[in-house]
């Protein structure tokens, strides 16, 4: 797709930079794009974030719950489970949409700006599933 259509890959390609500048931390970037790939059965972006995220430090076994971050409570903290709540919100948008009550806790939380990137790191990932997705790529292992 990128040869065919390299303008809308060097678009997505600025997506990618503003998400990778944006101050939000980078483990709460790869939670993101882990649940937001698993909502959307990406199975190829799901493998590539996970093994960055586990780059990261963070503990592989608390990457296994990601599915289930609402029976999780004790592993996930406050920050993290907002943040899982607006991504599942924004992905699932033909629900509810992002509901009042959690864009107003992400605000009291986070404050505006940083509310606003997480909003186009939940967006630029959904994008790109449906990328890999439609062009049924495969994780490598």
């Amino acid at each position: 797709m990128g040869k065919v259509q390299p303008a809308a890959y060097k678009a997505m390609g600025a997506l990618d930079a503003y998400v990778h500048d944006s101050s939000v931390d980078k483990l709460h970037k790869e939670l993101i794009k882990i649940r937001a790939s698993q909502i959307n059965g990406c199975a190829y972006c799901v493998n590539y974030h996970t093994a960055d995220a586990i780059k990261l430090g963070e503990d592989p076994k608390k990457l296994y719950l990601i599915s289930v971050w609402k029976e999780a409570p004790n592993v996930f903290d406050e920050k993290e489970q907002l943040i899982l709540a607006m991504t599942e919100e924004i992905t699932l948008i033909h629900q509810n949409g992002l509901t009042d009550a959690t864009y107003d806790k992400a605000i009291d939380t986070f404050g505006q700006e940083i509310t606003a990137q997480l909003m186009m790191i939940i967006v630029t990932i959904n994008a790109w599933n449906r990328i890999g997705v439609g062009l049924n790529m495969h994780p490598e292992l």
